[in-house]
């Protein structure tokens, strides 16, 4: 899963976005408004954190433009701490959900993963797809009530996947899930992850489909 963070603090920015690495998420950082808008407008996000006070253009015209121009990503924005003005406005531009700062990393993931789960229509954090269930709080992995150990590539895939369950996905758009902006990455690279997935999960769960991509089905008989 993909998530830009907007945040102009250097050292807050890399924080959320080391937080968010290592609970299996694929970030990019911006630090203006009109980086995030443009960003926002021309790239496939899963969610979004944005800052209110950002420099070039504020965190809630951002937000506004995207939504007027029917950008539906999730967003959660970040307020100043007890500023319930700030709280209450961002709502009513179209954020899905408001974080006050100082941010609480383990907060933070939290409330993006239920965002998440909202926005896929799944009700808890034990996501199922046939005979697979991933916990996204734990970040584990079963078939058949049995654990799976992943890498945090193949959980980053598994994760944007089970999402994304019955959705046809190109290796394109995979690898942008997966791999974020590692141009170094080629399409095969996906090929390879999922082939390794394959042999882990040992059930046919995901299925090839010539000239369009990837696709996990419901298993059950």
């Amino acid at each position: 899963m993909r998530v830009l963070v907007v945040e102009d603090e250097a050292v807050l920015a890399e924080d959320m976005a080391a937080g968010l690495e290592a609970a299996g998420f694929s970030t990019k950082i911006c630090r203006d408004g009109e980086e995030a808008w443009f960003l926002g407008d021309t790239e496939v996000l899963d969610a979004v954190v944005l800052d209110l006070g950002l420099p070039k253009l504020d965190g809630l015209t951002v937000l506004r433009r995207w939504r007027s121009a029917g950008r539906t990503v999730p967003v959660i924005v970040l307020t100043a701490r007890n500023d319930w003005t700030e709280q209450v406005e961002g709502i009513h531009s179209g954020a899905d959900d408001y974080l006050t700062k100082p941010v609480e990393i383990e907060e933070l993931v939290a409330r993006l993963r239920a965002v998440l789960r909202r926005t896929h229509g799944h009700a808890g954090p034990i996501l199922r797809s046939g005979v697979i269930t991933l916990d996204t709080e734990r970040m584990r992995l079963c078939v058949n009530g049995k654990y799976v150990a992943l890498t945090q590539l193949e959980y980053r895939l598994m994760a944007f996947m089970i999402h994304h369950s019955g959705e046809v996905l190109s290796s394109a758009v995979l690898r942008d899930h997966v791999y974020g902006d590692d141009e170094s990455r080629e399409i095969n690279a996906i090929e390879a992850l999922i082939g390794r997935l394959r042999r882990k999960l040992k059930v046919k769960c995901i299925e090839t489909r010539r000239g369009l991509g990837y696709c996990l089905k419901d298993d059950r008989p």
